[in-house]
């Protein structure tokens, strides 16, 4: 299995490293930061086939998708609110029919 590695993409410093994930999902998983960014990602787990090139290529794409999320309009949602009850006579229909 590949080591740390380091690149430059996009004007960022991506630092790569190995790491075993203490915390549920257990396992050895990829970890990156990236220069002017203050998070630090482990998007997927590692696995013994992963090159250099094939880390790379799916750590830019996590990237970069997570990138273009952030920069989506936000979408107002609506308020949550519990249903109310039903009106009374309703209620009182659905009571005696099932009586009946």
């Amino acid at each position: 299995m590949i080591k740390s590695f380091t690149f430059e993409h996009s004007d960022k410093t991506f630092t790569c490293t190995v790491e075993e994930r203490k915390t549920a999902p257990v396992g050895t998983w990829w970890w990156f930061t990236v220069s002017n960014d203050t998070m630090r990602y482990a998007p997927f787990e590692a696995v013994p086939s992963d090159t250099q090139a094939s880390v790379l290529a799916r750590i830019v794409a996590y990237y970069d998708r997570r990138l273009w999320a952030r920069a989506q309009p936000v979408v107002p949602r609506q308020g949550f609110s519990r249903p109310g009850r039903p009106p009374a006579s309703a209620a009182n229909n659905a009571a005696k029919a099932a009586e009946g």
